[in-house]
Formats: C-alpha cells, sequence, structure tokens
C-alpha cells in the first residue's frame, strides 16, 4: 500500500532529522520491525506525527481526535464489541460512504466487518492508537455492568447465547410507525439505520457461530420468529416485535440485491460473508405470506465442502467401491436422497479427490455453491437461456473427461447426461428418491430407455445425514437386543442387552445431546443381473434384493452399525431413515 518513504516524509516534515532517519534505519537493519514504531520508541518522534506521515504515505486522510468532532450517528452504526475488538470508531458518513479512524491500516478483517455490520462503503481513516481509544471511551456508554441493556418485548430462547447488541438495537430502534411499507424511498431509509442493520448483522454472525444450516425469519400474527436450522433440526432463537418486521425484511432484502419494492412474489438473492477468515454464501429465499414476507437464508460454508471423504461416515467395503466407481472412464455415479441430504456434499467431495492436472472437469449447477480450484463450474442462467441441457450440448464440445449435472430434474438432462457416459465421458449427478435401488425406476418413469439405464448407470449412493452424539456429554445405557430388530439386529438370546450410547445434554451441544451430523448411506453398485432387471422393467422389490445379493447395505443397516458405534442413537435412525411402508 505504501506510496511513499515514511522516514523520507518524517525528514521533509521536519519531524526529524536526516541523522535521525539514518539511526533509525541502523536499529532497524538490527531489529527489523516498522519503521515509523523504530521512530516513536527511540522518542525522536510523537505517535501523531508519525501516523500523520504514515497516512500520507498511503494516501490516506488523517483524523486527529483530539480535536476533531465525531458524528454520533456514524458512531452508533458500529457495535461497540466490533470498535474495541478492532480499535476504530466511525468519523462521520455521506450517503453509502463511512469514514472510520483505524489506527492499523492493514487489518482487512476489520474493513470487512465493518462492511458486513453498516452496509456501507468503508473509508478507512487514520488516528493514533491512543486517541481512538479514548474516543471510544467517551462516545460509547455501557450500562453499569458492563453490557448493553436488553430490550423490554425482546423474547429467546437462549438469549445469553446471542449479542447482547441485538436487544439495545431493538430497544434503541423503539416501535415506531415513521415509515409506511408502500413508501420505497421511506422504507429503504429506515433499513439503512444503525438499529436494523445491527439487528440483522447479529442474526446472522450468531446462527454462524451456533453452527446454523439455514436462518428463517417468519413473521406471525403479533411478532416475527427467528430459527435457526442446526444438524438438521429447527430450533426457534428470538422472537421480536411485530414493529421490527418491515425495516429488518427490507434490510435483508437489500443486503441480497432484491426488489424491495416488490411484496407480491417470490424472490431470491445472495449474500457474500466472510467471519473469522472464512468465507459462506448466503442463498436467501423471500416467500409472501398472509402475515408477511418470509425470509429463509441457507448458510454455505465453502471449507466444509474439503472435509474429505474420509471425514462423511463411509464404512471402509463402500468406500472402497466409491473409489474404484468413480476411477471409472466412463457411465453414470449418481446420489440420491431428500434435500438436505448432504448429496451435494458427497459430490463435491468425490470430485475434489479426483481433480487431477491430467482430468479436464467440468461442472453444471443451480446455483454454484462451493467454487473449486482446477474445475470449470458453469451456473444455469435461465434468464439468458442457459440451462442443464443447453449447457450439457456444449460440454460435449469442451473436450471433458469428467462432468458434473447438479441436478437431473428432467428428460432432456437425462438423455444427454446418458449420452455424455455412453460416448466416453464419467458423469456424476443427483436425483430425488428414497433409497439406491428406486433410482433406476425414478429415471425410468422421466421416460429414459432401460437399456440405456444398464448401459451407463455404475452405481447409485442413497444417504441421510443424522445427529451425532455429543462427544462432551454421551454416556451409555442398555436395551433389550429385541428392540433393535427393526434395524435387522439379531441378537444371539432374546434375553440379552446391548449397550448403547446417547447425549444427555450440555452447553457445548446446546442441551439436545447432539453435534454435528454423520452420514448414513446405501451403496447400490450395478451388475449385470441387476442391469438385466432394469432392462425388463423388473420390480422395485427385485432390483432392492438383487442389490443386497451383490452386497448393497440398506440404510437402516448402515444406521444400526453407527448406533452399536455409539455415534449416534436408534431415534436419530429412525428419524431419518424410516418412512411408511419400509
Amino acid at each position: 500500500m505504501t506510496r511513499k518513504d515514511i522516514g523520507e516524509l518524517l525528514v521533509a516534515k521536519k519531524a526529524i532529522t536526516a541523522e535521525q532517519l539514518a539511526q533509525s534505519r541502523e536499529v532497524q537493519r538490527s531489529a527489523p520491525g516498522d519503521l515509523g514504531r523504530i521512530v516513536i520508541d527511540l522518542g525522536f518522534a510523537t505517535d501523531k506525527q508519525v501516523t500523520q506521515a504514515r497516512a500520507e504515505a498511503l494516501g490516506l486522510q488523517f483524523v486527529d481526535l483530539s480535536t476533531a468532532r465525531v458524528d454520533s450517528g456514524a458512531v452508533n452504526m458500529v457495535p461497540e464489541r466490533l470498535a474495541k475488538q478492532h480499535n476504530l470508531i466511525a468519523v462521520s458518513k455521506n450517503g453509502t460512504k463511512l469514514i472510520v479512524a483505524i489506527s492499523d491500516p492493514n487489518n482487512p478483517i476489520a474493513l470487512q466487518d465493518l462492511r458486513l455490520a453498516t452496509g456501507c462503503q468503508i473509508l478507512p481513516a487514520l488516528a493514533t492508537e491512543d486517541d481512538i481509544s479514548e474516543a471510544i471511551r467517551r462516545n460509547y456508554r455501557a450500562s453499569d455492568d458492563g453490557n448493553l441493556p436488553t430490550a423490554v418485548g425482546v423474547q429467546s430462547a437462549n438469549l445469553t447465547s446471542l449479542d447482547s447488541s441485538l436487544s439495545a438495537a431493538i430497544a434503541s430502534y423503539g416501535a415506531r410507525e415513521d415509515a409506511s411499507e408502500e413508501d420505497v424511498e421511506a422504507m429503504t431509509k429506515v433499513a439503512e439505520e444503525a438499529p436494523i442493520i445491527r439487528i440483522a448483522h447479529t442474526i446472522i454472525l450468531q446462527a454462524i457461530r451456533d453452527g446454523a444450516s439455514d436462518i428463517h425469519v417468519e413473521p406471525d400474527r403479533r411478532g416475527v420468529r427467528v430459527r435457526y436450522r442446526i444438524d438438521g433440526v429447527l430450533h426457534e432463537t428470538m422472537s421480536v416485535p411485530k414493529y421490527i418486521q418491515a425495516p429488518l425484511i427490507s434490510r435483508l432484502k437489500i443486503m441480497a440485491e432484491m426488489n424491495i419494492a416488490e411484496r407480491r412474489i417470490p424472490q431470491d438473492g445472495r449474500i457474500p460473508i466472510t467471519h473469522e477468515k472464512k468465507d459462506y454464501d448466503m442463498r436467501v429465499s423471500c416467500l409472501p405470506t398472509i402475515f408477511g414476507e418470509k425470509i429463509v437464508m441457507r448458510i454455505l460454508d465453502k471449507s466444509s465442502v474439503l472435509l474429505g471423504m474420509s471425514k462423511l461416515g463411509f464404512t471402509p467395503e463402500d468406500q472402497a467401491v466409491i473409489d474404484e466407481l468413480t476411477m471409472q472412464p466412463n457411465g453414470m455415479f449418481l446420489s440420491t436422497g431428500p434435500t438436505g441430504s448432504g448429496k451435494t456434499t458427497t459430490q463435491y467431495s468425490v470430485l475434489h479427490k479426483i481433480n487431477s492436472i491430467e482430468r479436464n472437469i467440468i461442472t453444471i449447477e443451480d446455483p454454484v455453491e462451493y467454487q473449486l480450484g482446477g474445475i470449470s463450474q458453469v451456473q444455469v442462467n435461465k434468464k439468458a437461456g442457459l440451462t442443464f441441457g443447453g449447457a450439457l450440448r456444449s460440454f460435449l464440445r469442451q473436450d471433458p473427461d469428467i462432468i458434473m449435472v447438479g441436478e437431473m430434474r428432467d428428460l432432456e438432462t437425462a438423455e444427454i447426461a446418458v449420452e455424455a457416459s455412453l460416448t466416453g465421458h464419467l458423469v456424476l449427478s443427483t436425483l430425488h428418491t428414497n433409497d439406491a435401488p428406486s433410482a433406476v425406476i425414478r429415471m425410468v418413469d422421466m421416460g429414459v430407455e432401460p437399456y440405456l439405464i444398464s448401459a451407463t448407470v455404475i452405481g447409485v449412493l442413497a444417504q441421510r445425514l443424522a445427529r451425532r452424539n455429543c462427544s462432551n456429554c454421551k454416556v451409555p445405557f442398555q436395551v433389550p437386543g429385541t428392540e433393535l430388530r427393526r434395524f435387522g439386529f439379531k441378537p444371539n438370546n432374546p434375553d440379552d442387552m446391548v449397550t448403547l450410547y446417547r447425549g444427555q445434554g450440555c452447553e457445548t451441544c446446546r442441551h439436545t445431546g447432539y453435534k454435528g451430523r454423520i452420514g448414513i448411506y446405501e451403496l447400490m453398485r450395478m451388475n449385470d443381473y441387476i442391469a438385466e432387471l432394469v432392462v425388463h422393467r423388473a420390480p422395485l422389490a427385485d432390483i432392492r434384493e438383487a442389490s443386497k445379493a451383490n452386497g448393497m447395505h440398506e440404510l437402516k443397516e448402515d444406521g444400526l452399525l453407527k448406533v452399536l458405534e455409539g455415534v449416534t442413537t436408534p431415534d436419530e435412525v429412525m428419524r431419518v431413515v424410516f418412512t411408511a411402508g419400509h
């Protein structure tokens, strides 16, 4: 960032002499460090003089906080926690630009946090560290116990885990009626006020801290309920007053670059976030309801896809089969399961493992959830006419080795994927079916010829995600072996007891007994006999029996294995695996 030499600037400003600069450089050579800091430590110049020279060297504004007037409205836009954490203070605001005095100009995390907290473009200015600390003390007024006051009317299932600035922001906003939802300009202005920005900011960051996969902001008759989906289960985290609804929804829509004037039809958007040096991508969906617009935000942790196949919960046998199948030069490997069962993570993990300089890998997705280096990823754009089918046709002219199709949604996509696998490509894709054998039946229902399915599909992986027992509070308990018969367990003696594990509930797991999730899998490997059954349109039951004879373990059997290993509980496997008729 430095455009000018700070030492020469100090000499030019007559803050130090040339001899003092030479002496400072000699010290720097023997004990490397910041030249400005060395000049101050040697007593040649004051902190203020060095900071002024540093600002000029970097082309930034210098603010003398001992004399400059600080705009209280700008100060209130930045939570006190952030100001103290990064030693900074907002000085003034001009439209969407916020001028912030900082002492460390090389702190991109601070600037990113400020952008997220305020929604403004941040213009850094330099001030001395001591002056900033004193300005923070003068301009932020804490309550007697050091925390911001709790607002009346804020209810939360777990207030201790929430940023105290949320309650304070709601309290400071107050029950207002100064902006009609029909007045877009006025509503936009309200949505950009500091309390509303802090409320939205806190809801998002608390969800990330709690490890939530989704945030639900749901208006009802009397207020707005906020729920987090943690380890696949929704938990009500808080409710906020009804008067917060319109500005909060507008704020979230602005962040996701949606049209806040449109409240009659669903909308989609995205919010990129960096928090604690990790990148997140939030997919935002807005849906009109009778009580107002509901917002659901899916949090995608871009680092989670790099967990590796070994951490997804596969047995060594299934892992070996998947490794073999995904190293084939051609064929189709499918992942199936309901929404939220981890199909995308599995597909990305496979891609990450088989990605190499020798392979040309192309994906078509809607949307691209994670970005993988060395892989050409294409996103569906229906408005521009870029569909799964259209992209796949182009892929075949791009000399690919491996193609990933985000989801086979229709006959056109399925037929082109089949064609790609027949012409010497490995195709990875997903389907929505309850188990692995049902995938081939689903493809037949879509209109794909059975003989093409038998010639291309090499394997199908069905999966679910079950909650893990909390490792901090899990304890053993015993059940009669007969209670596990529904999972296929066969006790040697009807009176035998089996030792299992479950979480008692603690602070680590939010008193649920579960922390994190593990995959439960069913891997069907195609062979000649199963292929023949598919060609002759055999019943699903016959295909399932043939798959079991070929080594497939059903979902309930893999679930039983993880129960016996103490990873999860029978109730959790029942919740995610068993459906009517199975």
